[in-house]
């Protein structure tokens, strides 16, 4: 391939990171990522970086594949973190490979987009996932995988399971991976995708914005970016949900671990005294929600995310939450710490 040919094929997919980055129904904040395999280099998206922002910033970094392989299947820690293995003389921003790097060398198709689709997470969240995702994907090349936490034990848990021939990939409390030898291939197979798991979600009534405005009193605390992310606290039963624990890892990263729900008779305050420290969002059951003064844009993004994906699970399923354990692994890993620093200031 000339490189001519390269420019071109990477320009196709700097597009279509930047339409992927801004549906919020598929990527949110920093989440996701994509990949174009060229001769022994992968260019990925860089950690921190946000897809929206692929057409006009340069965010993709070039990984040498072969070695981060050899390290993948020799267990090496080492392929934990994938700056170890950026090609630096094509890197002279020094940004680093994204932490989902190794899922991206594993599939073997030259282009692969891992996106956190609000309607596949909502799915794979719940118990029965593969039962629904079975019925919904028949005929396509698929695999489950159960969650591991991002980075090397996630793509150990591809390598056990992955097929010749499986271009789809769902992550349990994590999201959707599919790929294809060229953009258009797998920019298709993920529109075919989505549409077979979207679901519509319940509708709510608008959030009281008077009420939640007396709630905050001077507490610092204020509405969400998006009118969206009232919704998780308006409808009882996504309220329920979120309040019972985190659902997957971005949720940890950007909002802390669980969400705080406001009890009966407590403003913004209260509810922070309570806490012992102030949360990054507080659900007011029935009115809406309150942001954090200091919110980053990231965390916004993601209370939106919350609202989209609950709004969507079954109201009678039974819920995969992330244990205490998961939680802590990824709010005291290095390269989520890294992400966060990235993403404090939006």
């Amino acid at each position: 391939m000339t490189d001519t040919a390269d420019a071109h094929e990477l320009t196709e997919l700097r597009a279509l990171s930047t339409s992927i980055g801004n549906d919020p129904h598929l990527t949110q904040a920093a989440g996701g990522n994509t990949s174009l395999k060229l001769g022994d280099t992968l260019w990925i998206k860089a950690s921190g970086t946000w897809l929206k922002d692929a057409a006009t910033d340069d965010i993709m970094v070039p990984v040498a594949m072969t070695p981060l392989l050899s390290a993948v299947e020799a267990r090496d820690p080492a392929a934990d973190r994938p700056q170890a293995f950026a090609i630096a003389a094509l890197n002279p921003r020094k940004l680093r490979p994204s932490i989902e790097t190794t899922v991206h060398a594993l599939m073997p198709q030259r282009v692969v987009l891992h996106v956190h689709c609000v309607h596949t997470i909502a799915l794979a969240v719940q118990a029965d996932c593969e039962a629904q995702i079975a019925r919904r994907l028949s005929g396509l090349r698929w695999v489950f995988i159960p969650y591991f936490r991002p980075g090397l034990p996630l793509a150990q848990g591809i390598a056990e399971r992955l097929r010749p021939g499986v271009d789809v990939l769902i992550l349990g409390n994590h999201g959707l991976v599919v790929a294809g030898e060229t953009v258009a291939d797998a920019e298709l197979l993920l529109k075919r995708v989505t549409t077979l798991l979207a679901r519509p979600g319940r509708v709510t009534a608008e959030p009281d914005i008077n009420a939640l405005r007396q709630l905050a009193g001077d507490s610092g605390y204020g509405l969400p970016a998006d009118i969206e992310a009232h919704a998780v606290a308006i409808d009882p039963e996504s309220c329920r949900m979120a309040g019972a624990g985190s659902l997957y890892p971005d949720h940890v990263i950007f909002l802390g671990q669980g969400s705080v729900v406001a009890r009966p008779g407590e403003n913004a305050t209260r509810a922070i005294e309570r806490c012992g420290a102030p949360p990054m969002a507080i659900l007011f059951p029935g009115m809406g929600v309150l942001m954090r003064g200091d919110a980053s844009a990231g965390a916004h993004a993601m209370q939106r995310c919350l609202a989209d994906v609950t709004a969507r699970v079954d109201v009678t399923a039974q819920l995969n939450y992330l244990t205490a354990a998961e939680n802590d692994a990824l709010v005291n890993w290095d390269a989520e710490q890294y992400r966060q620093k990235l993403n404090a200031g939006g």
